[in-house]
């Protein structure tokens, strides 16, 4: 099984470069981050037409994800929105059950600028996120957590420390909040099996960030025991970054035994 996560960067812009995408590698499942559309807007029908359906949790121009799956597999919804703050309006996180597997797909906050209510946003979204992840975790099932987390976990994780060592994603507080989730039990994939790091998923659009390959790693998938224990493969699809009108994340995925 499959399983791959792609901040789109607006799916409507993005549409024949995603539909490409999954056309060439032919995930089980793929999640979308910022899709940028509302409920209404979501193209589910071109989706069909290659095979896959789709649920959705989307906001008018900006934020917004979703889970597609092939079609013949069950999709069935189980959450959207992070529980914790009923006054939070975003559309950062669906999750879904599909051929077995709990699939939680989010779109952590930025966090920039900080200090500030952004970034004390994102580190209460974080906290949030941790008591839904131990929740998943008491279920003892197959689980995996992933999406655009915004957190680069160590040093090793992008091509210049100092030039974003003020960054929200590699500030101390929020790499404390990531390695929480670690030491909770849950395993990188793209980072067990990358250990050394060099391995990017996102390459800004300015400053010439892609062709001299200044990326960082922020695209995480999360895997419980259950799931982890059946890790066969790990990845990120680099060279769709490089196409005409791509996102400025590249897809990662997983591979695990069915």
């Amino acid at each position: 099984m499959k399983i791959a996560t792609f901040n789109i960067n607006g799916i409507k812009a993005r549409l024949p470069r995603l539909i490409e995408w999954l056309e060439e590698t032919k995930p089980d499942v793929a999640c979308l981050q910022e899709i940028k559309s509302q409920d209404d807007g979501f193209p589910a029908d071109e989706f069909e037409k290659v095979g896959y359906q789709a649920i959705w949790h989307g906001q008018k121009s900006f934020n917004g994800v979703a889970i597609l799956a092939k079609s013949d597999h069950a999709l069935t919804e189980r959450m959207r929105g992070l529980p914790g703050d009923q006054s939070d309006e975003q559309a950062r996180y669906l999750e879904a059950e599909v051929g077995g597997v709990i699939v939680a797909n989010l779109y952590l906050p930025n966090g920039n600028p900080q200090p500030g209510p952004k970034f004390d946003y994102k580190l209460a979204w974080m906290e949030r996120l941790r008591a839904r992840m131990q929740r998943l975790w008491a279920e003892e099932k197959p689980v995996i957590v992933l999406g655009d987390f915004n957190v680069i976990p160590e040093d090793k994780d992008v091509w210049s420390p100092p030039a974003m060592e003020d960054d929200a994603l590699m500030q101390p507080a929020s790499r404390d909040a990531y390695r929480r989730l670690l030491t909770d039990g849950w395993t990188d994939a793209l980072d067990t099996l990358n250990p050394r790091g060099g391995v990017w998923t996102f390459w800004d659009y300015q400053r010439g960030a892609w062709q001299r390959d200044h990326g960082f790693r922020i695209d995480h998938c999360l895997l419980s025991p259950e799931l982890a224990d059946r890790l066969e493969a790990a990845g990120v699809d680099k060279d769709a970054r490089g196409r005409e009108k791509a996102s400025d994340h590249a897809p990662v995925w997983v591979e695990v035994r069915s």
